[in-house]
């Protein structure tokens, strides 16, 4: 058997166990890259750990980190009680401030993660309390966190950026910001009109006015000297990545650097709050798809996908395929690293497509099914369900709306990207 044929091997068998398992398949990765290369190809050794993404990873270690330091003073909490009161009142709008909160919060760096973690035990305890039903507030939630995932800045737009970059391709920070966002938006308009969102303008609950009045009673303290400072950083960081062009990682570094010896937050907490995991699962999983670049594997992969795809088609059969498999396994750690490498070869074995549709696809149709509670985003929303609701139908109906997004997200992909040339 090829070396060729056992990294692709290796792949799979990574994706399968991070599908059915929590163990982290980044460390798994970079040990079947070893085995599978070192040991049995004979590929050198400085080969396979010139694969690890060095630039990433400084990237991601450097955004999260002065992230760590805004979850870790409150300053995310406070900007979120913020916008929790600036609904007055209004309970149909609550579902959607929060998912443009979400969006706002995710896409200014600490990624959508953290923020779904941070929102989702308020919102969804607030849901129950006012009358909303919660897989509304579920779906709103969640796919507002995602929608601003792939912000420049943040570290799914950190992942995609550096990978396309990799591929030759540049200059595409906003249409994959933007492509994600309207993909999410659109579902959460359909979400808020299928599952109750218009019957909250026209339903006057007993409890609700009570409710919200309580929450608007509650005083919410301004900013204090270690918050302020931390907001006006990452205002900086917006302003030096995107209008200067300067290095998102170093930037953040630096600017986290300067809070830390201004006392924003406490240093150890703002490391522990890293994502450290993810940051091992994308490096590793890019560690073994450089492997199978070197050994053939990547071409292999992509031929396969090629026998059942046409450039018109491509769009539909990537985007479930991607969708299919990330309604198990990580986004940024597992689709992104393993499809995004593929677009150049696949592109040239249908002989011909569009490269940018592709990589489009596999941004959106992967993200779009990422509220199901087998993904991190649905199972946040559902372990935050409040003591009254009933978390086995949530699961269920969470469960069915990610499947079905599975082929929602590869049609709209094929449909604006393909036929529409979006």
């Amino acid at each position: 058997m090829s070396v060729a044929v056992l990294s692709l091997i290796a792949l799979i068998i990574a994706i399968v166990i991070s599908c059915i398992s929590p163990k982290n398949i980044g460390i798994l990765a970079i040990g079947l890259s070893f085995i599978v290369g070192g040991i049995i190809g004979n590929v050198k050794v400085s080969q396979i750990i010139g694969g690890f993404p060095l630039s990433l990873f400084l990237m991601l270690a450097g955004v999260t980190y002065l992230f760590g330091i805004a979850q870790v003073n409150g300053t995310i909490e406070k900007i979120t009680q913020y916008a929790v009161k600036a609904v007055r009142g209004n309970v149909a709008l609550l579902p959607i401030v929060l998912f443009f909160v979400a969006f706002a919060l995710s896409a200014i760096g600490p990624g959508h993660i953290s923020i779904i973690a941070l929102m989702a035990p308020a919102a969804m305890i607030l849901a129950e309390k006012v009358g909303i039903p919660p897989l509304l507030m579920a779906l709103m939630v969640g796919n507002g966190g995602q929608a601003g995932a792939v912000s420049p800045i943040a570290p799914t737009g950190v992942i995609a950026n550096s990978l396309a970059a990799k591929l030759g391709y540049t200059g595409l920070e906003f249409p994959f910001f933007f492509n994600t966002f309207i993909g999410h938006l659109a579902v959460s308009v359909l979400a808020y009109v299928l599952f109750g969102g218009l019957k909250l303008w026209k339903q006057q609950k007993e409890g609700t006015a009570s409710a919200i009045a309580s929450i608007l009673n509650v005083k919410v303290e301004p900013f204090n000297r270690q918050q302020s400072m931390t907001v006006a950083g990452i205002v900086v960081l917006i302003i030096l990545a995107l209008g200067f062009k300067l290095d998102v990682g170093l930037t953040a570094f630096t600017i986290g650097a300067i809070l830390t010896l201004l006392n924003a937050a406490d240093e150890n907490q703002a490391i522990k709050s890293m994502p450290w995991g993810t940051i091992m699962m994308v490096c590793g999983v890019t560690v073994l798809v450089g492997l199978m670049k070197n050994v053939g594997g990547m071409d292999l992969f992509s031929g396969i996908i090629a026998q059942f795809s046409t450039p018109y088609t491509a769009t539909l059969v990537v985007g479930f395929i991607a969708a299919i498999i990330s309604a198990y396994a990580s986004t940024s750690g597992v689709i992104l690293p393993a499809f995004m490498p593929l677009v150049p070869d696949l592109i040239a074995k249908m002989g011909g497509g569009d490269p940018l549709a592709l990589m489009y696809t596999i941004l959106v149709a992967g993200h779009l099914v990422d509220v199901s509670p087998l993904s991190t985003t649905g199972a946040l929303m559902i372990g935050a369900a409040g003591p009254k609701s009933d978390k086995s139908k949530l699961f269920r109906d969470m469960l069915l709306w990610g499947f079905a997004m599975s082929v929602v997200g590869a049609g709209l992909s094929w449909l604006f990207f393909t036929v529409l040339k979006f």
